[in-house]
């Protein structure tokens, strides 16, 4: 920006000079402001980031995890399935058919 001052009979006008510095001073107030805005809203999505990093790290390993749980709890129920029918034999069948009778 380019200010061009009035010549005085010992240099510049004192007024001239000292609005224009006024203006300069509400200009660097406005851009630090800015600044301090921008800086704050930068460190809350860092931090905003940081925390939906961590949701997905944590969702990846639930759901890496849960299928094999899933997987292991049927592994076990048929084996139990297997095991009840090989111990309690007929009376499972006839249990089962006596109840579908009801």
């Amino acid at each position: 920006m380019q200010k061009e001052f009035k010549p005085k009979m010992r240099g510049y006008d004192p007024a001239d000079v000292d609005t224009y510095l006024d203006t300069i001073i509400k200009d660097y107030e406005t851009f630090q402001k800015n600044i301090q805005q921008l800086k704050d809203e930068n460190e809350r999505l860092l931090d905003k980031i940081d925390e939906l990093t961590k949701q997905v790290s944590v969702g990846k390993t639930t759901s890496s995890t849960q299928p094999v749980n899933n997987a292991t709890n049927m592994d076990i129920l048929k084996r139990l399935s297997n095991l009840e029918r090989r111990v309690f034999g007929s009376q499972l069948d006839n249990g089962e058919n006596e109840s579908h009778r009801i």
